[in-house]
């Protein structure tokens, strides 16, 4: 695998990745109330405590495709001449 392969690979997965936590970030602020009564039916969590659990997942998916997918992409595509 070359290097312009694996950058290739690890932008597209920044970019599907960013396009997943901006679709999943307009989700849950769109339809708030459906997703959190739907939610507290199916997990049995109060519905008060949704919305922090919401913004963990949020914060701890961004934080994944920052290290998992930005920077390797960033790494590889500093390191091509």
């Amino acid at each position: 695998m070359t290097i312009a392969t694996l950058t290739t690979f690890f932008g597209w997965c920044t970019v599907l990745n960013f396009g997943f936590l901006l679709f999943a970030t307009i989700a849950v602020t769109l339809f708030r109330e459906p997703a959190m009564r739907l939610h507290a039916k199916l997990t049995g969590v109060a519905e008060a405590e949704l919305p922090k659990r919401y913004f963990d997942y949020l914060a701890n998916y961004k934080l994944l495709a920052l290290t998992l997918s930005f920077v390797p992409w960033l790494a590889l595509t500093i390191m091509a001449p």
